[in-house]
């Protein structure tokens, strides 16, 4: 994956549409040729605008984005060879289903016989053959975000970007267009940037995630890296499921560090070097957690009492309290014996040390947290 020249880079990159507040901030990001990479991050994180900068719909208020080593800033949408898919379809109704997927081709004056040929082959890579005379209206919500795939890959592009593509379409489908789409990319091999809000569609099609916050990148990595070892506690908290508590430095040994909840002191990785007396902010993955756990099983162990035991499926959800946060979550696997944890017991509960991680303070990611 890894290449001498991106075929996507943003230098310096900056956004502001009103000269004062900046929507993308300093934002510097390669992306390999063939990658998958996805912008995440909340509504107004600015992946978005990142996005559209890239199609040539907006301008950067300062820096440079460049295709292939060469700047785009002086080059209109249509002359980018850039596929776009957007989250409201954008197909034109009066036209049909190979009308649509025509279109880019007769405005870049491909000759009619090719047309037939490359939308035949397009429908065929969204498994939408004989489709072809039907209109827009006559498809289902999957069936259109699979023609604006098409459409958007028919003219073969080298890069095709999609901005929230599935978010109208319901849970089943859209689980299904996520492995369509993780096909069709690996079928082409094409570079794909794809902005989304939802932290299970990007886990799921990516090779590398870039998590947004406020017009800047907070963590770029692969979706593992990223669950296993977040470097903040905004990414920690918004991929997956996380509980963090406000805790204390009180020794330092390496890459581990002790640390005062308020309830106890366990060990933790350090993950930007702390030193005695640092605020930090302590994750730990609820299926990490051993409610009960055999004496010596873990290194940390802590005493929380059950509030609540939800059964899920394949696990049960049990939210605990924990010194004076009563929101801290253990998930443990369905198997024989769960019942044995109910509502209102006293229990022990523990992790392993690399499970603990020791973060850099954020206020603004525990407010409405309950000091532990």
């Amino acid at each position: 994956m890894e290449s001498a020249m991106p075929h996507v880079e943003y230098r310096n990159v900056q956004k502001s549409y009103d000269g004062r507040t900046l929507v993308v901030e300093d934002l510097n990001l390669g992306v390999n040729q063939g990658e998958f990479l996805t912008l995440l991050g909340p509504s107004g994180s600015g992946k978005t605008t990142c996005l559209m900068m890239l199609a040539g719909f907006e301008q950067p208020s300062a820096g440079e984005i460049l295709v292939n080593g060469a700047s785009v800033h002086d080059l209109p949408p249509d002359k980018r060879n850039i596929g776009v898919v957007f989250q409201n379809y954008a197909l034109f109704p009066h036209m049909t289903v190979g009308g649509n997927l025509a279109f880019p081709l007769e405005v870049r004056r491909t000759p009619a016989a090719e047309r037939v040929e490359r939308v035949g082959r397009a429908l065929r890579l969204v498994q939408l053959e004989g489709f072809e005379d039907r209109r827009p209206g006559q498809l289902s919500g999957g069936q259109q975000q699979r023609v604006a795939i098409a459409r958007a890959l028919v003219f073969e592009p080298e890069l095709v970007l999609m901005d929230e593509p599935l978010g109208a379409l319901d849970r089943r489908l859209r689980e299904e267009m996520q492995f369509e789409i993780r096909r069709i990319h690996q079928e082409l091999g094409v570079t794909v940037i794809y902005v989304t809000h939802d932290q299970q569609e990007a886990m799921v099609m990516s090779d590398r995630v870039a998590v947004f916050r406020d017009g800047r990148i907070e963590q770029i990595a692969s979706p593992e890296t990223l669950y296993e070892e977040p470097e903040r506690a905004f990414v920690a908290n918004f991929i997956g499921e996380n509980n963090l508590l406000r805790a204390c430095v009180t020794r330092t040994d390496g890459d581990i560090c002790d640390v005062d909840t308020g309830s106890g002191v366990v060990r933790a990785f350090d993950v930007q070097g702390c030193a005695v007396g640092d605020d930090v902010i302590l994750a730990i993955r609820p299926e990490r957690v051993g409610v009960q756990p055999d004496p010596g099983q873990y290194a940390n162990e802590l005493t929380a009492k059950a509030l609540d035991v939800v059964f899920i499926g394949d696990h049960l959800r049990v939210r605990l309290q924990v010194g004076n946060n009563d929101g801290f979550i253990a998930k443990i696997p369905n198997i024989v014996g769960h019942g044995t944890v109910l509502p209102g017991d006293d229990v022990r509960i523990g992790w392993a040390t690399l499970d603990g991680r020791a973060l850099p303070p954020d206020p603004s990611v525990l407010q409405g947290n309950t000091e532990p």
